[in-house]
């Protein structure tokens, strides 16, 4: 009697061990989509790592540039589907250590049939899917919380998933945005008359501005970084260093104002080299050599050159 007590007692642990296992699972998924979405950091979790896997698997394929264009958004829906995948198996394992007898089961089925891991998937799928059957329910009271509580993250995932792609894609929009400016600039190149006014002043502030903002869709939008910018005049990749040979250009002009304008471009640059080299790049070095790696990463090592037009 006292060895089944034993044995009683350890299978009680050994559920509820499980059942841990499972709600470790479920934290560490939405732990990782708070990252994510809600607070962006350089030590995100899994996600950082599944998008930039698949951006570095396909800078490998023969059709780089193709590759590279797929790359974004199928590491999004493997992403979710990883955020998905994870919070199921993990209320699956909450589920499975109770099963049968912690579930009221509809007339025709057998409780004594449906006790196994699939079954315990079946339960967590229908419910995180808000379907809610109703041939399989909790019956213990604890459990009677818990499958609301999944339903819950379901829907959450489900609108977080929504509002992460409308996220991204206007971080993107604004980065070409800003890559066919400066492309823009560089099919006319001013000449230094034409920099060394209060025009030039504007135009040099404006892409100080702009690229500040880009600075901060890659701090809060990290995920865009993976993404392909489109052909070399809506690459910033490949424009960036347009901007600072303009403010190199522009740092020692006779204008007080274009001086200062240029030292903000300068410092934005800076501020935006520190941000790719930390995040995404980890190579060290000048501002320029952070944009070359910048470039070669997203595959414009080597650009076709532009026609300027001579200046006087």
């Amino acid at each position: 009697m006292l060895g089944t007590a034993y044995a009683t007692f350890w299978e009680t642990r050994m559920k509820w061990l499980v059942s841990l296992v499972g709600a470790a699972l479920v934290m560490v998924a939405l732990r990782d989509v708070f990252h994510t979405l809600w607070h962006p950091t350089r030590h995100g979790g899994l996600s950082r790592h599944v998008m930039s896997a698949l951006w570095r698997l396909s800078q490998r394929l023969p059709l780089r540039r193709r590759a590279a264009g797929l790359a974004g958004p199928l590491a999004m829906v493997a992403v979710v589907a990883m955020w998905a995948g994870t919070v199921v198996v993990g209320w699956a394992l909450i589920y499975w250590p109770h099963l049968p007898d912690a579930f009221s089961f509809a007339t025709g089925l057998k409780p004594a049939e449906h006790g196994g891991p699939v079954d315990s998937l079946y339960i967590s799928l229908v419910t995180v899917a808000t379907l809610g059957l109703g041939d399989i329910a909790p019956a213990e009271p604890w459990l009677r919380i818990v499958a609301p509580l999944e339903a819950l993250v379901g829907f959450a995932l489900l609108t977080a998933t929504v509002s992460w792609v409308l996220e991204i894609y206007p971080a993107l929009i604004r980065r070409r945005t800003l890559a066919l400016r400066l492309s823009q600039l560089q099919r006319n190149d001013p000449s230094p008359l034409q920099l060394d006014s209060p025009l030039g002043a504007g135009v040099l502030d404006n892409l100080a501005g702009e690229v500040a903002r880009i600075s901060v869709d890659f701090l809060q939008f990290a995920e865009s970084y993976y993404f392909h910018e489109g052909e070399d005049h809506t690459s910033l990749a490949a424009r960036i260093r347009y901007a600072a040979d303009l403010a190199d250009r522009a740092d020692n002009a006779r204008h007080a104002e274009v001086r200062f304008a240029a030292a903000l471009l300068i410092t934005a640059l800076e501020d935006l080299s520190t941000i790719l080299d930390e995040r995404f790049l980890h190579i060290g070095g000048t501002p320029r050599d952070i944009y070359q790696a910048y470039a070669e990463d997203h595959g414009r090592a080597q650009l076709r050159a532009v026609n300027r037009p001579a200046h006087p």
